[in-house]
C-alpha cells in the first residue's frame, strides 16, 4: 500500500509541484506567507504517515504529522488556519473522540476522516457532527488532495465570516443606546417619521442619530445596514 501511494505521489509531483500553491490555495496567496494554512495529519500507522509526508512534500503543502490524537492535542494549535486529516480508528484517543474534544474547544478546523470499508457509519456520524468529508482506504492521492483543497477553502470561508462578525460587533459596541434603538428600527424599513413616533423623539433627532449610525457602522446604504444587522 505504501509503495503504491509513493508511486502515485511521484507521478503527480512533476505536474503539481510548481503550481501547487496557486492550485491549492487559490484565494489565499494574497495573504502573508506566514499565514498559509497547515494540513494537520493524525494517523497511528507509521507507513501511512511516511506516505502522507511524501505526498505533502511533493506538492509543497504546509503540514504537521502526529502519531496519535493525544500528541496532536498536546502540540498542535487547532485554531490555526488549515484542516485536519484524521484516521477514524486509532488506539487510545480515536478520531471521533478527538473530534469531540475539538468541538469542546470551539475549534472550527475542518476535518477529513480517513476510514476503512466498515467505518462508513462512523464517518457519517462524524459528518453530522461537523466533519467536512471522509475518504475510504485505499484512496488515490489526487482524491485526497482534492478533499484537502475543499477543506482549506471551507476553513478560509469560515474565518472570513468570523472576521465579519467580529468587525460588526466592534462597530455595534460604538453605538449609544439610542443609536442602537434607531439602528434596530431603521433596518426594518420604517421611515424616520414612524421611528420618531415610536421612540417619542423628533424626526430631526432620528435623522441625526441615523446619520451617526451610518458613520459608525461604516455603511454606505440601508442595504449595508441590513446586512450588518443580519450578521450581528
Amino acid at each position: 500500500m505504501v509503495s503504491s501511494i509513493i508511486s502515485q505521489t511521484r507521478k503527480i509531483a512533476a505536474i503539481l509541484v510548481q503550481s501547487a500553491p496557486d492550485w491549492l490555495y487559490p484565494d489565499i496567496m494574497t495573504q502573508n506567507q506566514d499565514e498559509l494554512p497547515t494540513v494537520f495529519i493524525v494517523d497511528d500507522d507509521p507507513a501511512i504517515r511516511f506516505a502522507m509526508q511524501a505526498l505533502m512534500d511533493s506538492v509543497n503543502i504546509e503540514h504537521e504529522i502526529f502519531a496519535s490524537g493525544d500528541e496532536f492535542l498536546e502540540n498542535a494549535d487547532d485554531h490555526r488556519a488549515g484542516c485536519l486529516v484524521l484516521d477514524i480508528r486509532m488506539p487510545g484517543l480515536g478520531g471521533l473522540e478527538l473530534q469531540e474534544e475539538l468541538l469542546k474547544r470551539d475549534s472550527t478546523l475542518p476535518i477529513i476522516f480517513i476510514t476503512g470499508h466498515g467505518d462508513v457509519p462512523m464517518a457519517v456520524d462524524a459528518m453530522q457532527k461537523g466533519a467536512v468529508d471522509f475518504i475510504q482506504k485505499p484512496f488515490r492521492d489526487q482524491d485526497l488532495l482534492d478533499r484537502i483543497r475543499e477543506a482549506l477553502k471551507t476553513d478560509q470561508e469560515r474565518r472570513e465570516e468570523q472576521k465579519k462578525h467580529a468587525e460588526v460587533a466592534e462597530r455595534l459596541a460604538r453605538l449609544t443606546n439610542r443609536e442602537r434603538e434607531v439602528f434596530d428600527l431603521v433596518v426594518t424599513g420604517k421611515p424616520n417619521k414612524v421611528i420618531a413616533y415610536e421612540l417619542g423623539v423628533s424626526q430631526r433627532t432620528v435623522e441625526i442619530h441615523r446619520a451617526r449610525v451610518m458613520e459608525k457602522m461604516q455603511a454606505r446604504s440601508l442595504a449595508d445596514l441590513v446586512k450588518m444587522h443580519m450578521t450581528a
